[in-house]
């Protein structure tokens, strides 16, 4: 199948980016995982979004997206992209068996925070474990709540949830920080926050909601169990950028690196999103970069004729 614009993703960058590209006669083909709707798909209440003053699950935001690309005639697969090749014109991608080709990409992969990987957390993610402290800080007024990290993003997490929790403990496994110095003093000197050192959270405790933690000391090996209201993560994130390792230029962390925006390394191949933006990572900034790489695909496509994608060879 061939198409003149495919959108890997479907996060609010790739949906935007579909919203835009098809009100543009693209006819983009979606390939949106099949688990689609990016991170929002595991956030409750998503009350910073413009447009819903009253909040909104992030689950339904995500569905409203959806329907309102389908409605201008985006076509939207539910598959998971094994393989690129971008390499050759027209760009090849591979969903398990199935063969796509197009004229131009938009990548909207986004990326994943980073979890301890233990039953409980997966159990209470929405539920007072979260990976995003100013998507969901405000739900914690005048409550106890633990951030799990040593680096700038757990000061930055931990100091941000001191304007709404009553009291922030960082909990980190070595006995020194990583973090920039000026992020520890900062840290350091808000009364609101403090420390557990070389400890690790072993277990989230609660039915329906986060009510508690066991901790592990790495030095003597004692559990401990403490009340908390929530759980943050903050031992960074990774962009989900393996498909084009190799053939994008990434930075050190693997975030794909663009200019004017959104255009890669390639030309013809866009990126949006948190794929690309390891600062932001917020619902709103995703989908104002799905919109600039939609408007800069329109552009890209008027100034470049439609491949015949009969002429090309591709192997198995």
């Amino acid at each position: 199948m061939h198409a003149r614009l495919i959108i890997i993703g479907s996060g609010p960058a790739g949906y935007t980016a579909a919203i835009y590209s098809a009100r543009a006669n693209l006819e983009p083909l979606v390939l949106a995982g099949s688990q689609s709707g990016g991170q929002l798909m595991i956030t409750t209440d998503v009350d910073n979004y413009p447009g819903f003053p009253e909040g909104i699950q992030g689950p339904d935001l995500m569905e409203k997206f959806r329907k309102q690309a389908e409605k201008f005639g985006s076509k939207i697969i539910d598959t998971d992209v094994t393989s690129v090749d971008l390499s050759v014109k027209p760009f090849v991608v591979r969903a398990g068996e199935d063969l796509y080709t197009s004229d131009s990409l938009i990548i909207a992969t986004g990326a994943n925070a980073r979890w301890l990987g233990i039953d409980s957390e997966l159990k209470l993610r929405g539920k007072g474990v979260s990976a995003c402290a100013t998507c969901d800080a405000f739900f914690f007024k005048n409550k106890d709540v633990y951030v799990v990290g040593g680096g700038d993003t757990a000061m930055e997490e931990a100091t941000f949830l001191t304007k709404f929790a009553n009291h922030v403990t960082i909990v980190h496994r070595r006995n020194k920080l990583r973090a920039s110095k000026i992020m520890q003093e900062r840290a350091m000197a808000n009364p609101k926050i403090s420390f557990i050192w070389n400890t690790v959270v072993t277990d989230v405790l609660g039915k329906d909601h986060v009510t508690g933690l066991e901790l592990k000391n790495l030095v003597d090996g004692t559990t401990t169990q403490v009340t908390a209201d929530g759980l943050f993560m903050a031992i960074g994130h990774d962009p989900a950028s393996v498909l084009f390792k190799g053939q994008l230029q990434t930075d050190e962390k693997g975030y794909i690196t663009v200019k004017d925006l959104t255009k890669t390394s390639i030309e013809g191949v866009f990126a949006a999103g948190d794929v690309k933006d390891y600062r932001y990572k917020q619902a709103v900034t995703a989908a104002g970069a799905g919109c600039e790489a939609a408007l800069d695909v329109e552009k890209y496509l008027n100034e470049h004729p439609a491949t015949d994608a009969a002429k090309i060879q591709v192997t198995n």
